[in-house]
C-alpha cells in the first residue's frame, strides 16, 4: 500500500517525478499558519520534557514548508512571539549538563484555566443570552459557546426563563467589517450622513469601538480628515465600508471620552404629533401616547398649531391626531414616509421637513423612472 505524508511543495521529498510503486508519495499542500500555530501549542503542551528546534521543525506539521534554516528560524520566532501576545505561556528549557541544550514548552499550570462549574440556573441565564443574538455574524460564536457548556453536562433548567425571549436583530451591514477592522487596528473608509444637515461625505476613520446605546450602535474612532475624535451611527453609513489602512497603524488612547462623543452624536429625540387616517399606521398607533383626538376635532387642533397658517381644516377631518415619543428624528422620518399621505405630520417642523425631503426624493426617481 502506498503511505500519503503531508509536505511542502518545497520539500526536497517531493521531487517531480512521480513515485515508484511500493514507495512513498508526497501530497504537495502548504499548511495555513493558523493550522501551524495550533499544531505548535498541541506539540509544546503535550511534550514529556519539552521540544528543541529541530524536533519542532521535524514533528510540528507546518514548519517543512520553510525552505531553509534561516526561513524556519524567523518563522519560529513569529509564530512563538504571537502566542504570547495570544496569552500562551511558552517557556524556554535548559540542559542541566548543557546549557546550549535549549527546547520549548507550554507552561500547563500557567495556561490551563481552573475548573468552570455554574449552576443549572446560571446556564439557563447563558442559554438566554446566547438567544440575544440572531444576525449570522454573531450568532455562530454564541451557539458554539452553549454548545461547549452543554458537552460538559451543563444543562440549562427549562424554567430559569420560561417565557422570556430576547432579540437583537441584526445590527448594519457595517457593524462586521468595522469590528474586524477594530481587532486589526487598521482604518476605514465610509460614506456617512450627518445628522444635522442630512448630507453625505466620504470619512476616513481610525475606528476605537462600538458600542450600543439608545437603541442604536455607534461607531468611535479619529476622524482622520478633521483629525479629532468622533461618534458616528451605523445606520447613518451608507455604502460599504473599506479598510484602506495597514495592520497595527493606530493604538486607541485609554484616555479617550468616550461618553462625551455619544453625548454629542446621538440624535435629537422628541414627540411628534401625527394625523394619521383611521384604520392606518398601526404600529404608530400601538406607540401613541394616550389621548388621540379623533376626527373633527382633532383637525381643528392640527390646523392651529402645523406652523403653515390655519390651513383647510376640512382636509383633516377624518384623520386622528396622535402623539408618538421618538428617539432618532431621522430614523423616524424614515419610518413615516413609509406611510406616505396616510400619515401627516404636524409637528416638529424639522420632522415633518424630513419626511417631505424624502417623499420628494421618491417622487423625482418615480418620475425619472418614467421617462426613461
Amino acid at each position: 500500500m502506498t503511505a500519503l505524508v503531508r509536505a511542502s511543495p518545497n520539500a526536497h521529498a517531493c521531487g517531480a517525478a512521480a513515485p515508484r510503486p511500493g514507495t512513498v508519495a508526497c501530497v504537495a499542500q502548504r499548511v495555513e499558519a493558523a493550522e501551524r500555530l495550533l499544531d505548535l501549542v498541541i506539540a509544546l503542551t503535550h511534550t514529556p520534557r519539552w521540544m528543541s528546534k529541530r524536533q519542532i521543525r521535524q514533528r510540528v506539521n507546518g514548519y517543512a514548508d520553510a525552505v531553509s534554516d534561516e526561513a524556519f528560524e524567523r518563522m519560529f520566532e513569529r509564530d512563538k512571539d504571537l502566542l504570547r501576545e495570544m496569552g500562551v505561556p511558552i517557556v524556554v528549557e535548559h540542559g542541566v549538563v548543557h546549557e546550549d541544550d535549549v527546547g520549548y514548552r507550554v507552561d500547563t499550570a500557567g495556561y490551563t484555566l481552573p475548573p468552570v462549574a455554574f449552576t443549572p440556573e446560571e446556564a439557563g441565564v447563558l442559554s438566554l443570552a446566547a438567544e440575544l443574538w440572531q444576525d449570522a455574524s454573531l450568532r455562530a460564536f454564541a451557539s458554539r459557546g452553549v454548545t461547549k457548556l452543554r458537552a460538559v453536562g451543563l444543562a440549562a433548567d427549562p424554567a430559569a426563563h420560561a417565557g422570556l425571549a430576547l432579540r437583537v436583530r441584526g445590527p448594519e451591514a457595517a457593524f462586521a467589517p468595522l469590528l474586524e477592522a477594530i481587532d486589526a487596528r487598521r482604518a476605514v473608509t465610509f460614506t456617512y450622513r450627518a445628522a444635522s444637515t442630512g448630507e453625505t461625505a466620504r470619512r476616513t476613520v481610525e475606528p476605537w469601538r462600538i458600542l450600543s446605546r439608545d437603541r442604536g450602535w455607534y461607531l468611535v474612532g479619529m476622524d482622520v480628515d478633521r483629525a479629532a475624535p468622533r461618534a458616528f451611527r451605523l445606520s447613518r453609513i451608507t455604502g460599504r465600508v473599506r479598510v484602506t489602512g495597514a495592520a497595527d497603524a493606530f493604538t486607541v488612547p485609554a484616555d479617550a471620552d468616550v461618553e462625551g462623543l455619544l453625548a454629542r452624536a446621538r440624535p435629537r429625540s422628541g414627540t411628534a404629533r401625527l394625523a394619521v387616517l383611521p384604520d392606518r399606521a398601526a404600529a404608530l398607533r400601538a406607540r401613541a401616547l394616550p389621548g388621540a383626538l379623533p376626527g373633527a376635532a382633532g383637525a381643528d387642533r392640527a390646523g392651529e398649531s402645523s406652523g403653515d397658517g390655519p390651513g383647510p381644516a376640512a382636509a383633516l377631518i377624518d384623520r386622528d391626531v396622535i402623539e408618538v415619543p421618538f428617539a432618532d428624528l431621522e430614523v423616524f422620518s424614515e419610518e413615516v414616509a413609509t406611510y406616505a399621505e396616510a400619515v401627516l405630520v404636524l409637528d416638529p417642523p424639522e420632522l415633518r421637513a424630513a419626511v417631505l425631503g424624502r417623499l420628494r426624493a421618491v417622487a423625482a426617481l418615480d418620475e425619472v423612472t418614467a421617462r426613461g
